[in-house]
C-alpha cells in the first residue's frame, strides 16, 4: 500500500507515523506554573538528538480544543523543564498525568507522586524516575499545530541501581524504560540483547 502524506487527513498521518515509528521513549515532562504549582505531562514525541551540546527534543501538539497545553505555556514563560524517564514504577503516574485535568490541578499531587526541587531549574523532578534531566530551552520551532522544543540538558539525576559499578553505563538488569507503540499499547525494555557488527575485513575481498 502507498500513502501520500501530503494529501492524507491529519489523523491518518498521525496513525501511520506513530504506529510504525516505535517504540518511542516516554518523557514525563515536569514544569512549574506561574503560581508555583507543579505540572506533569507525558510526551511520546521525544528523543535525544545531540550530546555536544546535550539536546533533547519534544514535539507538543495543542489540546483537542486548539488551546495551548499548560506544558508549553510554562516552558515559554520559564524557559525550563525537566524530563523524567518512565519505567513500570512510574506507569500509573504517567497515565494520571495524561488525563487532561484543569490548569490549576497538580497532576503529580493527584497521582500522590513524590517530587524534589530542581538543582538548576525551577521545575521539580521525580525521585522515582530512573533518570531525570533538567533542561533549559535552546529554541522553540513553531508549526501551526505543533511546537518542537529543543532543550539543553543541564543536570541529570540518575538512580544508582541503573548504572554499572563504575557509574559509566546503564545497568540493563535494572533500567527498563517504557516506550509507546500505538494507541494504548506500550513496551518495556526488559529483554535486552547484544548485537555485534561483523568485521569489515571479513566482508571486503582483498
Amino acid at each position: 500500500m502507498e500513502f501520500d502524506l501530503t494529501k492524507l487527513p491529519q489523523q491518518d498521518c498521525y496513525r501511520l507515523l506513530t504506529n510504525f515509528v516505535g517504540p518511542r521513549p516516554i518523557a514525563l515532562v515536569t514544569t512549574r506554573s506561574p503560581s508555583g504549582a507543579n505540572n506533569g505531562a507525558p510526551m511520546s514525541f521525544f528523543n535525544v538528538f545531540s550530546h555536544d551540546p546535550a539536546i533533547l527534543a519534544l514535539g507538543i501538539q495543542p489540546r483537542a480544543d486548539g488551546w495551548e497545553k499548560d506544558t508549553v505555556s510554562n516552558i515559554r514563560r520559564s524557559g525550563q523543564f525537566t524530563v523524567n524517564m518512565v519505567d513500570m514504577a512510574l506507569s500509573r503516574t504517567m497515565l494520571i498525568c495524561g488525563l487532561g485535568v484543569g490548569t490549576d490541578v497538580d497532576e503529580l499531587d493527584l497521582a500522590s507522586e513524590r517530587t524534589a526541587p530542581g538543582r538548576q531549574v525551577e521545575s521539580c523532578w521525580l525521585p522515582a524516575s530512573p533518570c531525570a534531566m533538567e533542561c533549559r530551552v535552546d529554541r522553540l520551532i513553531e508549526y501551526p499545530r505543533r511546537v518542537i522544543v529543543l532543550g539543553e540538558v543541564l543536570h541529570m539525576h540518575v538512580r544508582t541501581d541503573c548504572l554499572d559499578g563504575q557509574g559509566r553505563y546503564v545497568n540493563p538488569s535494572a533500567y527498563h524504560p517504557i516506550a509507546r507503540l500505538h494507541a494504548d499499547n506500550y513496551i518495556v525494555a526488559d529483554q535486552q540483547f547484544e548485537l555485534k557488527a561483523p568485521r569489515l575485513d571479513d566482508l571486503v575481498p582483498e
